[in-house]
């Protein structure tokens, strides 16, 4: 019950919060790893603290904390191989994909997605998340054919999902995730489409017809949709859009990187609010280490 309150606060709760709130629980499992028990319940104990791991690696990511986060994802992997637990596993790899995605290392990305897709169960969330993050790779990269084939499997894979009882959990795959996830990877590849996607997907995030708005996904979707606007040849809506998302205080450091690309994007066709923008992002950074945002 823990791990799913707490997977299903990632997406509100700013991540320095939510670290301090899993290492408790981890140290929780911890200790009571010294507890007799049955092997039943050592498993299921090892599983839990599988989650933990991987959710404080995830929170690590956000805060530009590096070798924690791949620290615990040794960590994570090694408690998934002893529980023989391959959905936690799949999602370690699909971590370190989204990782290495932010870092531009492409080409390792997208081998370590498909290292994903093939240890995770089938009808899992992870495979689905892994494919997707397999067609951002690909999209970075500019191979369109590769990218659509991508995007096409996860649509398979999701049409015949029910809307999860908790769609904000990190470790559960939605639909409205999908729809993210595709406009986040049209927008890299300057397909036309992305615009009513990125904006389909914000207006959902920010009023959904049910369960909390979402505004930190909310801010990485307006991203999406600026860069997709400056494809539309829409610069100036494309700039203020940027500019919510940088002002809005709820951009995490492993997106500054996605912001600095829109701004860059914005300087090469001189858009008159380009320097604006700049500005607010040198703001932003002002109190985070340059390896950390990207700049």
């Amino acid at each position: 019950m823990t791990v799913d309150e707490l997977a299903s606060a990632y997406p509100q709760v700013p991540p320095d919060q939510l670290l301090m709130r899993v290492r408790q629980h981890l140290g929780y499992v911890s200790r009571l790893m010294d507890a007799r028990m049955t092997l039943g319940e050592r498993r299921r104990l090892v599983v839990v603290g599988g989650w933990l791991s991987l959710l404080a690696a995830t929170c690590d990511i956000d805060l530009g904390q590096r070798p924690a986060a791949a620290a615990r994802l040794r960590t994570t992997a090694q408690l998934a191989r002893h529980a023989e637990h391959p959905e936690i596993l799949a999602w370690t790899l699909e971590t370190q994909a989204w990782q290495r995605l932010t870092d531009g290392d492409y080409r390792e990305a997208i081998m370590l997605s498909q290292g994903a897709q093939e240890i995770a169960p089938r009808t899992g969330s992870a495979f689905i998340q892994a494919t997707a993050q397999e067609g951002r790779a690909w999209a970075r990269l500019g191979a369109g054919a590769e990218t659509r084939g991508a995007l096409g499997r996860v649509e398979r894979l999701v049409a015949p999902l029910p809307m999860p009882d908790r769609p904000e959990h990190h470790y559960r795959y939605d639909p409205a995730k999908s729809d993210a996830y595709t406009a986040t990877t049209l927008a890299w590849i300057g397909d036309p489409a992305a615009e009513p996607y990125a904006r389909g997907v914000l207006a959902r995030l920010e009023k959904p017809m049910s369960g909390p708005a979402r505004p930190r996904r909310a801010v990485s979707a307006r991203l999406d949709l600026a860069l997709a606007l400056l494809a539309a040849d829409q610069p100036d809506e494309a700039a203020a859009t940027a500019q919510e998302a940088v002002e809005s205080g709820r951009l995490l450091p492993s997106n500054y990187w996605r912001a600095a690309e829109v701004i860059k994007a914005m300087e090469a066709r001189q858009v008159p609010m380009a320097a604006e923008l700049q500005e607010a992002y040198r703001e932003l950074c002002v109190a985070t280490p340059a390896e950390d945002n990207g700049t």
